[in-house]
């Protein structure tokens, strides 16, 4: 029997997802004059017609409403699903050189050709979602091409690991940064997290003994090189030797690390990596509590050294913290895990939930106020990291009855 705390996140998953997070997407985002999902709505709800199209936010879109469609069984969600895929298809598909466009402009056309490898990662998360659904042969295939591309042109066979992007034709760039945050490193763990994350998806419907291997040796990679054996954070970004080349620490990653490790390793089926990994996930996110926040949300990062911390608080890593620490009440029975789900959900449910215009906030504040330069839709604003959480709470904490 479910205790009163694993109940209440059960039915905060089960109200967000359906009245608000698929309800929001369903009848916000759609741009119905340039086909598509709109490129940004802002904070105050106003589209902006003209803003270029992500491949990151589409193919999110197709993942989540491909999943919700397996859980909700409405048409509207395969509709929209369907939507996703052929937007993709039809606008950020690269004909000549294979792979997919980083941006398209709002009416469709080719707008940064480069290929960022996380993009192409989440490309293949999204196809074998909808391959789940419609069990459309294209959506296969153009998944596992997508994967042997990556494999072609990222992969280092000398070094290990996946280079992080390439211009439109594969060939090598000087800027390959996912975002101007970021450092303009060779390999990060951003990247090789959502590689994995997309292989393991993919593995699911796709028994190919090559994608096992890479899966396994991404999440060697994790073990042996990304996760810090003296902290359980995790390095962040390296370069081509695989030299660690930052003390910044995300708290939304490792928590968010924690749990899509384990869940590759146990689509990958290896008992001995299962039992490593296992191993390793309490240690995680123990390291990432060390982000909460006194009105009990997850930090967005800070510094090994001391020398920054930002003490503002984003949507995603509160989606991340629930399922990763529900993964670790799992593993371990340890109660406090399921106390600090509990006290993240209540702060999401408090601070996060546009309770008016509906969807998360992007941004708040140390003090719970929504920062209103963040937009509400957008290249990274999207409903996978929420509505992924809560399909996981349901399905988790309907497995522990």
């Amino acid at each position: 029997m479910v205790s009163e705390k694993i109940q209440w996140l059960k039915n905060f998953a089960v109200s967000e997802l359906n009245n608000d997070i698929l309800p929001f997407w369903r009848s916000k985002a759609v741009d119905g004059q340039n086909g598509g999902f709109y490129g940004e709505i802002s904070h105050h709800m106003q589209v902006v017609n003209q803003a270029p199209k992500g491949l990151i936010l589409h193919a999110r879109i197709l993942w989540t409403f491909s999943a919700a469609y397996a859980y909700t069984k409405k048409p509207e969600d395969l509709k929209l699903a369907e939507r996703a895929y052929k937007y993709l298809c039809d606008h950020f598909f690269d004909s000549e050189h294979g792979g997919y466009f980083w941006s398209v402009t709002f009416d469709g056309k080719p707008l940064d050709t480069k290929k960022q490898i996380y993009a192409q990662a989440f490309t293949i998360y999204g196809f074998s979602e909808y391959y789940k659904i419609t069990k459309d042969n294209g959506a296969l295939l153009r998944a596992t091409e997508l994967f042997n591309l990556i494999e072609k042109h990222s992969f280092d066979t000398e070094l290990n690991g996946y280079i992080d992007a390439f211009a439109q034709d594969w060939g090598e760039m000087s800027d390959i940064r996912l975002s101007v945050k970021d450092m303009n490193e060779k390999k990060t763990m951003n990247t090789h997290l959502h590689i994995v994350e997309a292989y393991a998806n993919l593995y699911t419907i796709w028994k190919n003994d090559v994608l096992a291997d890479k899966i396994e040796n991404l999440v060697r990679i994790f073990l042996d090189i990304i996760i810090s054996s003296s902290d359980y954070h995790l390095n962040l970004f390296f370069d081509e030797k695989w030299n660690n080349k930052s003390t910044v620490v995300s708290y939304g990653h490792d928590i968010e690390a924690g749990w899509l490790i384990h869940e590759s390793a146990l689509i990958h089926g290896s008992e001995s990596l299962i039992k490593e990994v296992e191993g390793i996930v309490p240690k995680i996110t123990r390291a990432a509590l060390e982000g909460l926040s006194e009105i009990g949300g997850l930090y967005h990062e800070a510094d090994r050294t001391g020398k920054h911390a930002d003490y503002e608080l984003e949507w995603w890593p509160q989606a991340e913290a629930l399922v990763g620490l529900i993964n670790t009440y799992q593993l371990t029975g340890e109660q406090k895990f399921v106390d600090i789900a509990y006290n993240i959900g209540t702060f999401t449910q408090k601070y996060m939930i546009d309770s008016k215009s509906g969807e998360w906030y992007y941004r708040i504040d140390k003090n719970g106020e929504p920062i209103e330069s963040y937009v509400k839709a957008g290249f990274w604003k999207c409903p996978y990291h929420n509505g992924r959480a809560c399909m996981e709470l349901i399905k988790r904490i309907e497995e522990l009855k």
